[in-house]
Formats: structure tokens, sequence, C-alpha cells
């Protein structure tokens, strides 16, 4: 039987996929950002443009922070790890969207178009059962007047 950590550790990869916003604190300010998570080489991807902030904090220190607060993915987070600017246009093609499309006016062939890796390293992390599991819990609580249970939650190292 896998350990409590291990197994928050998969359950964050596998719900990162369904991400559709993070917020990415660089120095101090939080920028909403678009994820591509990747579960099988542990990074999650982000296009941005030459200029950025994020690029900028991927071209010095690296060290940001990851917030994620979905409940449509049933995932809440505070992720800590390393942003580096990453030259690879196979994977940027592979990730390329209408999306990130709509941000650069010549589209993938923007010379400004830059992808950025994430790293995690540390982070507490938080997986619920989603909306209505969250308020059957308040109501039971309520009820019961015993503490909800809101999921797992822990801290992880990866």
């Amino acid at each position: 039987m896998k350990d409590h950590v291990n197994d928050l550790t998969g359950t964050f990869w596998d719900r990162a996929e369904d991400l559709k916003t993070v917020m990415l604190e660089i120095d101090g300010r939080a920028v909403p950002m678009s994820p591509y998570a990747d579960k099988d080489e542990r990074v999650i991807w982000f296009i941005t443009a030459e200029g950025t902030e994020a690029y900028e904090a991927a071209k010095g220190s690296g060290r940001v922070r990851l917030i994620v607060s979905d409940m449509k993915a049933k995932l809440f987070a505070d992720v800590h790890g390393s942003l580096t600017a990453a030259d690879n246009p196979d994977k940027l093609d592979e990730l390329w969207s209408p999306v990130a499309a709509a941000w650069f006016e010549d589209g993938r062939e923007d010379d400004d178009v830059r992808l950025l890796a994430f790293r995690p390293v540390e982070a507490e992390v938080w997986a619920t059962d989603g909306a209505a599991g969250f308020l059957y819990e308040i109501a039971k609580a309520n009820l019961t007047e015993e503490k909800p249970d809101m999921g797992d939650h822990g801290r992880v190292t990866f």
C-alpha cells in the first residue's frame, strides 16, 4: 500500500491535468497563467511572451510560487518550485492552442513566443471531493457537530 504523501503527489499530478488557470507568484505579485501539466515529465508548462514578468523570472533566479484554486479540478495547492525558459520547439508545437494564439499577433510564428517550464519542489496540497462533497460534509457537520472531512491534505516533496 502506498503512503499518504505518494498518494497525494499522484493525485496532484492527475488533477493538475484538468487545471485551466493558476496564479503564478513572482516577487510577491501573482499573475494568472494557463498551465499545461505534464504528469510524465513532472513539469507544468506555460506559454508566455518575451519581456513578461514570468519570462524575466525564468531567466533570473527562477524561484516562484504557484497557487492552485480550482473547484472543478478538485485541487487546491500552494506550490514552490523553479521556473526556467525552455528551448523546445516540439513541446511548444504540442501545447499550442487557440487560447495561446489569442495572445500573439503572429500566432505560433510570433518572435516573442516563449515556453517556460515550472518544476515543483514542494507543496501543500488539498484534494477535495468537489462542490457536492463539500456541501454534504458541511451539512453533515452541522447535524452531527463533527468537523467536515474536506478530503486529502498534506505537504509533499516532488
